[in-house]
Protein backbone atom coordinates (compact mmCIF):
# COMPACT_ATOMS: atom_id res chain seq x y z
CA UNK A 1 0.00 0.00 0.00
CA UNK A 2 1.37 3.39 -0.76
CA UNK A 3 2.24 5.71 2.12
CA UNK A 4 0.84 9.13 2.31
CA UNK A 5 2.41 12.03 3.92
CA UNK A 6 0.64 14.53 5.98
CA UNK A 7 -0.02 16.57 2.88
CA UNK A 8 -1.82 13.49 1.37
CA UNK A 9 0.53 12.97 -0.72
CA UNK A 10 2.03 9.68 -2.28
CA UNK A 11 5.70 8.88 -0.50
CA UNK A 12 8.20 6.13 -1.04
CA UNK A 13 9.51 3.90 1.90
CA UNK A 14 11.41 4.70 4.50
CA UNK A 15 15.17 3.91 4.64
CA UNK A 16 15.93 3.62 8.15
CA UNK A 17 18.63 1.25 8.41
CA UNK A 18 20.30 2.41 4.95
CA UNK A 19 24.32 3.03 5.08
CA UNK A 20 25.85 4.34 2.22
CA UNK A 21 27.44 1.93 -0.19
CA UNK A 22 31.22 1.79 -0.58
CA UNK A 23 33.46 2.50 -3.08
CA UNK A 24 34.56 0.14 -5.28
CA UNK A 25 38.18 -1.03 -3.99
CA UNK A 26 41.23 -1.32 -6.23
CA UNK A 27 41.08 -5.24 -5.92
CA UNK A 28 40.71 -8.30 -7.81
CA UNK A 29 37.83 -10.63 -8.36
CA UNK A 30 38.62 -14.25 -8.67
CA UNK A 31 36.65 -16.68 -10.60
CA UNK A 32 36.98 -20.49 -11.74
CA UNK A 33 37.41 -19.02 -15.57
CA UNK A 34 38.72 -15.26 -15.56
CA UNK A 35 40.27 -13.01 -12.68
CA UNK A 36 39.61 -9.21 -12.78
CA UNK A 37 42.46 -7.18 -11.91
CA UNK A 38 42.24 -3.13 -11.82
CA UNK A 39 44.08 -1.90 -15.26
CA UNK A 40 47.89 -1.40 -15.69
CA UNK A 41 48.56 -0.67 -19.06
CA UNK A 42 51.82 -2.12 -18.46
CA UNK A 43 51.25 -4.98 -17.09
CA UNK A 44 48.07 -5.91 -19.58
CA UNK A 45 48.75 -3.60 -22.74
CA UNK A 46 50.22 -6.69 -24.55
CA UNK A 47 47.61 -9.16 -23.97
CA UNK A 48 44.74 -6.75 -24.71
CA UNK A 49 46.18 -5.29 -27.51
CA UNK A 50 46.70 -9.02 -29.06
CA UNK A 51 43.02 -10.21 -28.21
CA UNK A 52 41.46 -6.55 -29.26
CA UNK A 53 43.36 -7.25 -32.89
CA UNK A 54 41.23 -10.41 -33.96
CA UNK A 55 38.51 -8.23 -34.23
CA UNK A 56 40.03 -7.59 -37.64
CA UNK A 57 37.03 -4.84 -39.22
CA UNK A 58 37.34 -3.38 -35.58
CA UNK A 59 33.38 -3.29 -35.26
CA UNK A 60 33.99 -4.25 -31.95
CA UNK A 61 34.30 -0.14 -30.96
CA UNK A 62 31.08 0.90 -33.10
CA UNK A 63 29.65 1.82 -29.41
CA UNK A 64 32.33 2.75 -27.62
CA UNK A 65 33.46 6.09 -27.17
CA UNK A 66 36.70 5.17 -28.23
CA UNK A 67 38.65 2.92 -30.50
CA UNK A 68 38.81 1.01 -33.08
CA UNK A 69 42.72 0.68 -32.29
CA UNK A 70 44.58 -0.17 -35.20
CA UNK A 71 48.23 0.98 -33.60
CA UNK A 72 49.69 0.28 -30.49
CA UNK A 73 50.59 3.45 -29.43
CA UNK A 74 47.50 4.91 -29.46
CA UNK A 75 45.81 1.95 -27.71
CA UNK A 76 48.83 2.15 -24.97
CA UNK A 77 47.92 5.69 -24.55
CA UNK A 78 44.03 5.28 -24.15
CA UNK A 79 45.08 2.11 -21.38
CA UNK A 80 47.15 4.88 -19.27
CA UNK A 81 44.78 7.38 -19.46
CA UNK A 82 42.26 5.11 -18.00
CA UNK A 83 44.46 3.05 -15.79
CA UNK A 84 44.13 6.35 -13.79
CA UNK A 85 40.87 6.73 -13.75
CA UNK A 86 38.86 6.66 -10.59
CA UNK A 87 35.13 6.76 -12.34
CA UNK A 88 35.01 4.94 -14.38
CA UNK A 89 37.27 2.29 -12.59
CA UNK A 90 38.69 0.11 -15.28
CA UNK A 91 39.16 -3.62 -14.87
CA UNK A 92 41.15 -6.16 -16.96
CA UNK A 93 39.49 -9.43 -17.74
CA UNK A 94 42.15 -12.21 -17.76
CA UNK A 95 42.30 -15.66 -18.16
CA UNK A 96 42.47 -17.35 -15.06
CA UNK A 97 45.03 -19.99 -16.02
CA UNK A 98 47.41 -18.15 -18.57
CA UNK A 99 46.92 -14.77 -17.17
CA UNK A 100 46.07 -12.94 -20.82
CA UNK A 101 43.70 -10.53 -21.67
CA UNK A 102 40.45 -10.98 -22.10
CA UNK A 103 38.42 -8.00 -22.43
CA UNK A 104 37.92 -4.81 -20.57
CA UNK A 105 35.01 -3.72 -17.78
CA UNK A 106 34.36 -0.76 -15.78
CA UNK A 107 32.01 0.36 -12.64
CA UNK A 108 31.12 3.82 -12.92
CA UNK A 109 28.90 6.54 -12.19
CA UNK A 110 29.66 5.37 -8.70
CA UNK A 111 27.14 6.65 -5.71
CA UNK A 112 28.01 5.72 -2.42
CA UNK A 113 25.58 7.73 -0.75
CA UNK A 114 22.87 5.98 -2.41
CA UNK A 115 23.68 3.16 -3.18
CA UNK A 116 23.98 3.49 -7.11
CA UNK A 117 26.85 2.21 -9.57
CA UNK A 118 26.60 1.54 -12.88
CA UNK A 119 28.90 -1.10 -14.97
CA UNK A 120 29.80 -0.02 -18.11
CA UNK A 121 32.67 0.13 -21.44
CA UNK A 122 32.00 -2.94 -21.38
CA UNK A 123 35.11 -4.55 -24.36
CA UNK A 124 35.13 -7.97 -24.75
CA UNK A 125 37.69 -9.47 -27.72
CA UNK A 126 36.51 -12.34 -30.07
CA UNK A 127 38.20 -14.82 -27.50
CA UNK A 128 35.62 -13.85 -24.57
CA UNK A 129 32.28 -13.03 -26.50
CA UNK A 130 29.82 -15.39 -26.14
CA UNK A 131 32.17 -17.84 -23.22
CA UNK A 132 30.86 -18.83 -19.54
CA UNK A 133 33.93 -16.77 -18.98
CA UNK A 134 32.33 -13.84 -20.09
CA UNK A 135 29.26 -14.51 -17.89
CA UNK A 136 31.54 -15.41 -14.94
CA UNK A 137 33.53 -11.80 -15.54
CA UNK A 138 29.57 -9.87 -15.47
CA UNK A 139 28.83 -12.06 -12.17
CA UNK A 140 31.74 -11.21 -10.36
CA UNK A 141 31.47 -7.94 -10.67
CA UNK A 142 27.45 -7.86 -9.85
CA UNK A 143 28.37 -10.05 -6.92
CA UNK A 144 31.11 -7.57 -5.50
CA UNK A 145 28.47 -5.15 -6.02
CA UNK A 146 25.90 -6.39 -3.84
CA UNK A 147 27.47 -8.91 -1.82
CA UNK A 148 30.45 -7.06 -0.62
CA UNK A 149 30.20 -2.98 -1.24
CA UNK A 150 26.40 -2.92 -0.17
CA UNK A 151 24.80 -1.29 -3.35
CA UNK A 152 21.15 -1.19 -3.94
CA UNK A 153 20.77 -0.33 -7.46
CA UNK A 154 23.26 -1.75 -10.11
CA UNK A 155 22.90 -0.34 -14.02
CA UNK A 156 23.23 -1.10 -17.24
CA UNK A 157 23.16 1.01 -20.15
CA UNK A 158 23.78 1.43 -23.75
CA UNK A 159 23.32 2.95 -27.12
CA UNK A 160 19.22 1.95 -28.37
CA UNK A 161 20.85 0.74 -31.65
CA UNK A 162 23.45 -1.67 -29.76
CA UNK A 163 21.14 -5.08 -30.26
CA UNK A 164 24.35 -7.21 -29.05
CA UNK A 165 24.16 -5.34 -25.77
CA UNK A 166 20.57 -5.24 -24.79
CA UNK A 167 19.76 -8.82 -25.27
CA UNK A 168 23.41 -9.82 -22.62
CA UNK A 169 21.67 -7.02 -20.39
CA UNK A 170 18.51 -8.82 -20.83
CA UNK A 171 20.12 -12.28 -20.29
CA UNK A 172 22.18 -11.27 -17.69
CA UNK A 173 19.08 -10.21 -15.48
CA UNK A 174 18.93 -6.75 -15.75
CA UNK A 175 15.21 -5.36 -16.44
CA UNK A 176 14.72 -2.81 -19.13
CA UNK A 177 13.73 0.67 -17.73
CA UNK A 178 13.03 3.01 -21.22
CA UNK A 179 15.09 4.67 -23.31
CA UNK A 180 16.50 8.20 -23.09
CA UNK A 181 16.06 9.86 -26.24
CA UNK A 182 18.87 12.39 -27.46
CA UNK A 183 21.00 11.46 -24.08
CA UNK A 184 24.39 12.39 -25.88
CA UNK A 185 26.75 12.66 -28.57
CA UNK A 186 29.90 10.32 -28.96
CA UNK A 187 31.88 10.07 -32.54
CA UNK A 188 30.17 12.81 -33.84
CA UNK A 189 26.52 11.21 -33.87
CA UNK A 190 23.61 11.09 -31.84
CA UNK A 191 22.80 8.18 -28.71
CA UNK A 192 19.24 7.20 -27.47
CA UNK A 193 20.60 5.38 -23.69
CA UNK A 194 18.43 2.28 -23.21
CA UNK A 195 18.80 1.99 -19.46
CA UNK A 196 18.47 -1.62 -17.28
CA UNK A 197 19.11 -1.99 -13.94
CA UNK A 198 19.15 -5.20 -10.74
CA UNK A 199 17.84 -4.09 -7.82
CA UNK A 200 19.57 -5.57 -4.07
CA UNK A 201 16.22 -7.46 -3.68
CA UNK A 202 16.43 -9.39 -7.06
CA UNK A 203 20.29 -10.24 -6.39
CA UNK A 204 19.79 -13.11 -4.46
CA UNK A 205 18.13 -15.21 -7.23
CA UNK A 206 20.02 -13.93 -9.89
CA UNK A 207 22.95 -15.03 -7.51
CA UNK A 208 21.48 -18.50 -7.41
CA UNK A 209 20.86 -18.55 -11.07
CA UNK A 210 24.40 -17.18 -11.74
CA UNK A 211 26.03 -20.06 -9.63
CA UNK A 212 24.27 -22.69 -10.97
CA UNK A 213 24.87 -21.93 -14.68
CA UNK A 214 28.54 -21.43 -13.89
CA UNK A 215 28.44 -24.87 -12.24
CA UNK A 216 30.82 -27.56 -14.38
CA UNK A 217 28.24 -30.07 -14.38
CA UNK A 218 26.03 -27.34 -16.59
CA UNK A 219 28.21 -27.44 -19.24
CA UNK A 220 28.82 -31.13 -21.98
CA UNK A 221 32.20 -32.15 -22.64
CA UNK A 222 32.04 -30.07 -25.51
CA UNK A 223 31.61 -27.14 -23.37
CA UNK A 224 27.99 -26.35 -24.20
CA UNK A 225 25.38 -25.47 -21.90
CA UNK A 226 22.50 -28.18 -20.23
CA UNK A 227 20.41 -25.38 -19.05
CA UNK A 228 19.85 -21.80 -20.39
CA UNK A 229 20.75 -19.22 -17.95
CA UNK A 230 17.02 -17.30 -18.47
CA UNK A 231 15.89 -21.27 -17.46
CA UNK A 232 18.03 -21.14 -14.21
CA UNK A 233 16.25 -17.51 -13.07
CA UNK A 234 12.31 -17.12 -11.56
CA UNK A 235 10.11 -15.75 -14.18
Amino acid sequence: MTRLNEHGQPIGPDLPEWQPAARPPRASMNGRLVRLEPLDAARHGASLFDAFAEDRDGGLWTYMPVGPFPERQAFDAWLEMAEQCHDPLFHAILDHETGAGLGVASYLRIEPAVGVIEVGFIAFSPRLQGTAAATEAMYLMMARVFDELGYRRYEWKCDALNAPSRRAAERLGFSYEGTFRQATIYKHRNRDTAWFSVLDSEWPARRAAFEAWLAPENFDAAGRQKTSLAALRPA
